[in-house]
């Protein structure tokens, strides 16, 4: 798994910094035409209730102050999610979409600018236990995704766990029933105690993929080893808690697998502001690089809610999520048999030392014209140099074939 490049200091700051921010849940959307950038993010009313405070920004980092409080739709919970719909989209006055949490489960509001919304409908659209939810486009399968969280006990123990579920609509108003689709992995030696998952948000479409980010809460752990939960500013609970960020990703826009190993992780050093969490919340491309906006917290789950919650941003080229990594002894990997549907086909690699490639049939015979290229460089778009266009494939199955030392595919 690659860690993303984290900024070093929050883009949009708790009270004390003068955003107001109030939870780790954002979107964040560039504007086709203009080439903006928007956030939108949760300003507090109190613990229960918030606004919804919104910037914009020339590059996605540094915001035009001072934010701007919107009027509520209706009375919200927490949640912001915001699904533009294009300058194109008709009518004009449902271009956006805003899903958020109150009550028992996930509201729907409408708006022509993201600015001024109006309720889609004052009822419920979306059932679930937990207040947080968030609400993606699934450009693959034409359909609305909405995830939120349940409070499940599992059998043999005597907590809850926060496990997210998922439902489908066509359009917004009717939804498939809900079912869930990450749990623990509980032989997993990091997952090890109470394990919970605050919620998943940030889908973004990669190829044949959904991406998510999936926030981990361990609530039994202190961030700062050693500390109790009294020195680390939480006074009514058994520890301040910690949290981090997993992948998760589906092929049918069903059905999730995800990892285990952080991929935006909890800052190591005690008394920085994302040191208690680091919970993903947002992905945008933005050229050849992904912005993954997260939510950050300084001490713990419940400390400081109004001050040390906050908003960074970290960066990745484009498509670097994870990688088959060969150290100095020779790695080789060959692919299952892929249909080939492309004029092109471009490698994803970091070669420090070396990189070569060749195509086979599903036989694992070497294709003519397709032998072992050398490939070199730093880029998500390396061309091999064969002898035969891949075009001449198109319709075929074939086979990839990589050795690899000291690079990373």
């Amino acid at each position: 798994v690659n860690n993303p490049a984290k900024r070093p200091e929050p883009v949009v700051t708790g009270h004390r910094g003068g955003d107001d921010n109030f939870q780790p849940y954002m979107s964040v959307l560039r504007d086709p035409e203009s080439g903006r950038f928007r956030i939108w993010y949760n300003t507090p009313e109190s613990i229960d209730q918030s606004h919804i405070g919104t910037m914009e920004s020339l590059d996605g980092i540094n915001w035009i102050r001072p934010h701007r409080v919107l009027n509520d739709p209706q009375k919200i919970r927490f949640g912001v999610s915001v699904l533009d719909r294009g300058p194109e989209f008709m009518p004009v006055d449902e271009r956006y979409v805003l899903a958020f949490h109150e009550n028992n489960g996930m509201k729907i509001a409408l708006s022509s600018n993201g600015l001024d919304w109006r309720m889609m409908t004052s009822e419920t659209v979306f059932e679930h236990t937990h207040d947080i939810n968030s609400l993606h486009w699934d450009p693959l399968r034409k359909q609305f995704l909405a995830l939120g969280s349940m409070k499940i006990m599992f059998p043999g123990e005597d907590h809850y766990r926060r496990i997210p579920h998922q439902s489908i609509s066509p359009d917004l108003l009717n939804w498939a029933p809900k079912w869930p689709i990450i749990t623990p992995k509980m032989g997993a030696p990091i997952e090890r105690g109470e394990t919970q998952f605050y919620s998943m948000s940030g889908v973004i479409t990669r190829g044949s993929l959904l991406i998510g980010l999936v926030k981990v809460l361990r609530d039994d752990l202190n961030a700062t080893a050693g500390k109790t939960a009294a020195e680390m500013g939480e006074t009514n609970r058994k520890a301040a808690g910690l949290g981090y960020t997993v992948l998760a990703w589906t092929r049918d826009g069903l059905h999730w697998q995800r990892d285990n190993e952080p991929f935006i992780p909890n800052h190591p050093e005690p008394g920085r502001w994302d040191h208690a969490m680091a919970w993903g919340d947002e992905q945008i491309l933005v050229e050849g690089e992904t912005y993954i906006y997260y939510g950050g917290y300084a001490r713990g789950h419940k400390v400081a809610r109004y001050d040390e919650r906050q908003i960074g941003l970290a960066t990745m080229p484009r498509d670097r999520y994870v990688a088959r990594e060969a150290d100095l002894n020779p790695g080789r990997l060959v692919t299952k048999p892929l249909r080939f549907d492309g004029s092109d086909l471009t490698v994803n690699a970091e070669v420090i030392g070396s990189l070569r490639v060749r195509l086979l049939d599903r036989d694992f015979e070497p294709l003519p014209g397709f032998d072992w290229t050398e490939l070199k460089g730093d880029s998500i778009a390396i061309h091999p140099d064969w002898t035969e266009p891949v075009s001449s494939l198109t319709g075929k199955t074939v086979r990839l074939e990589f050795e690899l030392t000291d690079t990373r595919l």
